[in-house]
């Protein structure tokens, strides 16, 4: 689950260097003893060199992994614990370091081994940190179970002391892992939200503008209108799309800050309702117009905060690309923004027919649906309102967001 964070390029070499003569300083006693101590002393001494080493490596190192070495070295050291036979004087020089390596090995598996197998690996090395110790207290002439006990304790506080240490340290890695995995999801949710409510609609319209575009009987005039009308969406879409590049490669760059004219990183609120519905007006086949209409209640204008008013805009936008999609007979749209009951302001957006009346084969390959509703039922969940959609009269269809007051 977790390997150590990528060092600076320097502390790799360094750190083989300070191993290489941790090692190099640990085996080297080894020669002046007695012959007939010599295999005694280099079996401690290896064992702490081991530890040494395991406890400065960088891991994972090929395929093997920081438990699977903690566990050797723990292995390995309870093992030479259990068997020793040598003199009691001999592991007096290297048992320092051995538990000193221990500690610190015992402090980076809590951190960083994976969450199934941290306890037992943990359990294991801090058993082989607390008995080390034991290892020269047992197998002295007149040392006693008073000694061992002493010992024992005084490996058992600072090793407790790593423990906690380690626990806290993974504590915060988690805590750092789950806010940075939210901070994706949420730049992803930006995102689709983005293309969702801009390039989705903008696409839409296009996809209308060059259907309607293979009907039969068009003119020159006609023609030219529809090209201008594809060019005009085509370029809102592709400035959307620039605003959401833009502000995923530099979030704090002045323009995703500042707002531009387009895009959907800028904040669109009320005012922009009556330059949405009038292009919404303008797009479609010819002989298929539909009337829309806004209406803006002056007590509603700066009611809302700039996050609930974005959010009334998304559910007119979603609400008229639906009618385009989803109800191509439409002939009247009507969006409404008013005082509701109580501190709240409602947005609804009604069209009054079905896709019997309107021209057949419009966004005909379109068969799927989107979660676009969904989406803003949960934005406005968000901010303490809710979103209810449902059919209207007959044949329409009525999308109403209530909001309250900031």
């Amino acid at each position: 689950m977790r390997t150590d964070p990528p060092p600076p390029a320097f502390v790799a070499p360094v750190r083989r260097l300070l191993a290489a003569g941790a090692v190099l300083v640990l085996l080297a006693p080894v020669v002046p003893a007695r012959p007939g101590d010599r295999a005694a002393a280099l079996l401690v001494a290896a064992m702490a060199a081991l530890a040494v080493l395991v406890a400065t490596v960088r891991w994972p190192a090929r395929r093997v992994t920081l438990g699977a070495a903690a566990v050797v070295v723990a292995a390995a050291s309870l093992a030479l614990d259990a068997g020793y036979s040598g003199l009691y004087r001999l592991p007096a020089f290297w048992l320092p370091f051995e538990w000193l390596a221990l500690l610190v090995l015992l402090g980076r598996a809590i951190r960083r081994v994976p969450g199934r197998w941290v306890g037992a690996v943990a359990a294991l090395v801090g058993l082989a940190t607390l008995l080390v110790p034991l290892r020269f207290t047992l197998r002295t002439p007149h040392g006693g179970w008073q000694d061992s006990l002493v010992a024992l304790l005084l490996s058992l506080l600072p090793a407790v002391g790593v423990a906690g240490a380690g626990l806290y340290l993974r504590v915060l890695d988690t805590r750092r892992e789950r806010a940075v995995a939210r901070a994706r999801r949420e730049q992803r949710l930006e995102v689709a939200r983005g293309l969702h409510d801009f390039v989705a609609h903008e696409i839409t319209g296009i996809v209308l503008e060059a259907q309607a575009g293979q009907l039969p009987g068009q003119d020159r005039e006609e023609t030219a209108a529809l090209l201008r009308r594809l060019e005009e969406a085509g370029l809102r879409a592709l400035d959307s799309m620039d605003e959401m590049v833009g502000a995923l490669r530099d979030p704090q760059s002045d323009a995703a800050a500042a707002g531009r004219t387009s895009g959907a990183t800028r904040i669109r609120g009320l005012a922009d309702l009556p330059e949405l519905v009038g292009r919404f007006t303008t797009t479609g086949p010819a002989g298929a117009e539909v009337r829309a209409t806004v209406e803006l209640a002056p007590d509603a204008t700066g009611a809302l905060s700039a996050e609930a008013e974005a959010t009334v805009y998304a559910v007119v936008l979603e609400s008229l690309t639906n009618v385009r999609r989803h109800a191509p007979g439409a002939t009247e749209v009507a969006v409404r923004v008013t005082a509701g009951p109580g501190r709240a302001v409602e947005v609804s957006v009604t069209n009054d027919g079905g896709a019997a009346r309107g021209p057949k084969g419009l966004l005909r390959r379109r068969v799927g649906g989107g979660t676009g509703l969904a989406g803003l039922a949960e934005r406005a969940a968000a901010h303490g309102g809710t979103l209810e959609a449902g059919p209207h009269r007959p044949s329409g269809w009525r999308t109403v967001c209530v909001l309250p007051v900031r």
